[in-house]
């Protein structure tokens, strides 16, 4: 049993081997024959891709040599068109070059002629030079003295001429200016009325009375004029009579006088009985009545401001200051307001508030008298001061209110500020602030365009301007050139009222320190 079974195993084993070889043997074959098959597909595959690659390879190499050959053409072409081009450039190269060389040479030939020119006039100069110096030589011989003495001597001589000659025009100009005295006051009064004319000239030249009816100027004219003439010559007033219904103007530039004709033709119109002697009669009692008026209001004024001790006369003088405008601004009404703002300031800084007010009171007194005597309203009004024994800080006050003398207390100096705020403020003067400023900005553009100006400087409100000249370029008689050519250009170019008050200044200083 175990042999049979030892049998079967083994004829299972043997039988398994067998079938195993044979299976190998199969497979063997079968993947000899697949690799077989694959080699040929290979050696084909790779036949072909070998065609196909010698294929491209051809098509390659000839598409290269076309693009090479094309290459080619295009670059021989470029080539002869630069070649064309930079033969052009040598042609205009060589055209310039030779232009240059034809400007080089003609270059050339003028430097040598002015070469030889240069020799010429450098000989000649040195001829010149020994001529000059042989005819000063001569000259100093003959006349015994050095060039420089010569030139000294000359320049005296011409000084001393000019000095005489200058003397003699100054003195027949003013000779001149003498003879025509009478005309050129009457030119500069025109001048200054037409410069100063402005709406309200005629609110301060004329005065109005109305007239129960126009029969009244019939009356008032008289027979063959004899009542007109007589209030006329009585009053020195013009009495205009014209179409004006029920009115007589008077007119005149006295506002006191202008105010007794007033008066009185009132006092006939309500009378009624117009003949020459009843004139003369009403004449004498509107002056009396004026004069009570001026009177009142001089004392209404110190009054006002409680300023006391005032010389009577020169309360009457305030009192002729209602009468009388400055720029369309009342004289007494500015005197009493820059008295008050005078009384004002010498209270902040604590001085004499009574010797400020006073001053400031009387600071234009001058102006009560400017139409009856000569001289500025500061001349007249320091005067009048001086004759009624004011205190002296009063007399320096309006001494120095505009400038023209130095201030010698702190009074006149509130009086200066006080002058100037009253007469700035808004609406107390018939002068618009653009106006004003144009003035002052356009006298100092005038100075300045003189040769030798340092700086200048307008001040006192436009009344005077003040010029600092460079000492080296500017002597000391040419200075009075200077200012009278600068107040001509003043009077030619600028509207001012009143006058212009033109300062030129000259200082020369030297300065060293002791060490």
């Amino acid at each position: 049993m175990i042999y049979v079974v030892i049998g079967v195993v083994i004829a299972a084993v043997v039988t398994a081997f067998v079938t195993a070889f044979v299976t190998r043997s199969k497979l063997q074959n079968d993947a000899n024959s697949t690799i077989g098959n694959a080699e040929n597909k290979a050696r084909q595959i790779i036949d072909d891709a070998v065609k196909t690659a010698e294929a491209k390879k051809r098509e390659s190499s000839l598409e290269i040599k076309e693009e090479s050959i094309k290459a080619k053409n295009d670059l021989d072409k470029e080539i002869k068109e630069r070649r064309s081009e930079i033969s052009r450039s040598e042609r205009r190269i060589e055209q310039k070059e030779s232009n240059l060389d034809k400007k080089i040479e003609g270059m050339e030939k003028r430097e040598a002629s002015y070469n030889a020119k240069e020799e010429q006039l450098k000989r000649k100069e040195q001829e010149v030079e020994k001529l000059h110096a042989q005819r000063v030589q001569e000259l100093e011989r003959i006349s015994g003295l050095t060039s420089e003495q010569a030139k000294e001597f000359l320049l005296k001589s011409v000084e001393e001429d000019v000095k005489l000659d200058a003397a003699k025009l100054v003195k027949e100009l003013e000779a001149k200016a003498k003879e025509e005295a009478s005309k050129k006051a009457r030119d500069y009064v025109v001048t200054a009325i037409q410069k100063c004319a402005a709406d309200h000239v005629a609110e301060t030249t004329i005065s109005v009375v109305q007239l129960p009816s126009d029969e009244m100027k019939g009356r008032i004219i008289g027979r063959e004029g004899r009542n007109i003439r007589t209030l006329e010559t009585l009053t020195g007033i013009d009495l205009i009579i014209d179409d004006t219904p029920e009115a007589v103007i008077l007119s005149g530039f006295d506002p006191i006088r202008r105010e007794v004709a007033r008066i009185a033709l009132e006092k006939l119109i309500v009378d009624g009985r117009i003949h020459p002697a009843r004139i003369e009669e009403m004449v004498e009692k509107a002056q009396k009545e004026v004069e009570n008026m001026i009177r009142e209001e001089g004392e209404a004024a110190t009054l006002e401001v409680g300023v006391h001790g005032i010389h009577p006369e020169l309360t009457r003088l305030l009192g002729k200051m209602k009468f009388r405008t400055s720029y369309g601004q009342n004289a007494l009404k500015h005197s009493i307001e820059v008295a008050q703002l005078s009384g004002l300031l010498a209270a902040e800084i604590g001085v004499d508030v009574r010797m400020a007010k006073r001053a400031g009171l009387l600071h234009d007194i001058g102006k009560s008298v400017d139409h009856e005597m000569e001289g500025s309203h500061i001349q007249l009004g320091a005067e009048l001061c001086k004759k009624y024994k004011e205190n002296h800080t009063v007399i320096n006050a309006v001494e120095s209110h505009h400038g023209d003398v130095e201030p010698e207390s702190l009074i006149a100096c509130i009086v200066q500020a006080a002058d100037t705020i009253s007469a700035a403020r808004p609406g107390a003067r018939r002068e618009t602030l653009e106006t004003y400023s144009n003035r002052l900005q356009q006298l100092e553009e005038i100075t300045n365009d003189f040769k030798g100006v340092e700086k200048s400087f307008a001040i006192q409100a436009g009344r005077e301007i003040r010029i600092m000249v460079v000492p080296d370029q500017v002597n000391d008689a040419e200075m009075v050139l200077m200012a009278r050519d600068i107040s001509k250009r003043i009077e030619d170019e600028l509207d001012y009222p009143g006058q212009i008050k033109v300062n030129v200044i000259r200082e020369s200083r030297v300065v060293d320190y002791a060490k």
